[in-house]
């Protein structure tokens, strides 16, 4: 992998949604650079099992389940990652989720509220709690995961790419809230081919990719690894309030 030059040494990442996809490979990549993760998700299970690998690597891990749309829980979590590690350095908004619904009339106002809650409302109450903890003591990065569904047309998407063009914003709010001592930036990320992608019809979407492209795939999970590494690093130390797409060169 290609991101051992970037030193994260004793650093703490705390990563949402980090026991599988763009998550695990993040959590992945910064115990590889030297940092201890908090893997946050809502299975244990998941997060002990990718534990488990982190402390192979002979860095420190702390699985635990934590669903990002209930506010009290993410106060938990910060809590808990601070009380078992001290400090946060590297926080990475990644959990997110949006399931699909027949039509646009019948989205309900409960499958709205989730979206909402776990790709917006989540970042911001962690952004919050941690943002200001990191800026009361020696600083640190935030990182959040957006999508190119918050910057074009999102049909079968619009409650999350809504929510996710909400995070754009939060994002360059919040660079400015913690600044001079976080900085806050964001992937925006294109179509990665995690679990989730099982359920596409992968023949339609390679055509679609193709046409619509400039890489003419979707992209590998672990493809992100290296802009969180940079974002969460002393790479970016001018860097605050990007928003950086990673997505293949996908043509709106």
């Amino acid at each position: 992998m290609p991101h051992h030059h970037i030193d994260l040494t004793d650093k703490v990442a705390l990563v949402t949604g980090g026991s599988r996809g763009l998550g695990r490979e993040m959590a992945l990549g910064f115990a590889h650079a030297g940092a201890d993760v908090v893997i946050a998700s809502r299975k244990l299970e998941s997060c002990e099992e990718l534990a488990k690998e982190v402390e192979a690597l002979g860095r420190r891990a702390l699985p635990y389940a934590c669903h990002v749309g209930h506010w009290d829980e993410l106060d938990a979590l910060a809590g808990a990652a601070y009380d078992h590690f001290g400090k946060v350095d590297i926080l990475v908004n990644n959990a997110g989720m949006s399931p699909l619904y027949p039509s646009l009339d019948q989205v309900s106002e409960q499958l709205f509220d989730k979206v909402i809650g776990v790709n917006l409302k989540g970042p911001f109450r962690l952004s919050a709690v941690i943002g200001k903890r990191m800026s009361e003591g020696d600083g640190g990065s935030i990182i959040n995961i957006s999508s190119i569904a918050s910057a074009q047309p999102s049909p079968n998407a619009e409650p999350y790419g809504a929510a996710k063009a909400g995070l754009n914003s939060l994002t360059e709010s919040f660079a400015f809230a913690w600044a001079p001592k976080v900085r806050v930036n964001c992937i925006m990320a294109g179509p990665f081919l995690t679990d989730i992608s099982k359920a596409w019809d992968l023949e339609a979407f390679d055509k679609r990719a193709k046409a619509s492209i400039a890489l003419q795939r979707g992209g590998a999970p672990d493809e992100t690894v290296g802009a969180a590494l940079y974002f969460a690093s002393e790479a970016s130390s001018y860097t605050t309030g990007a928003i950086l797409r990673i997505d293949g060169g996908s043509r709106s």
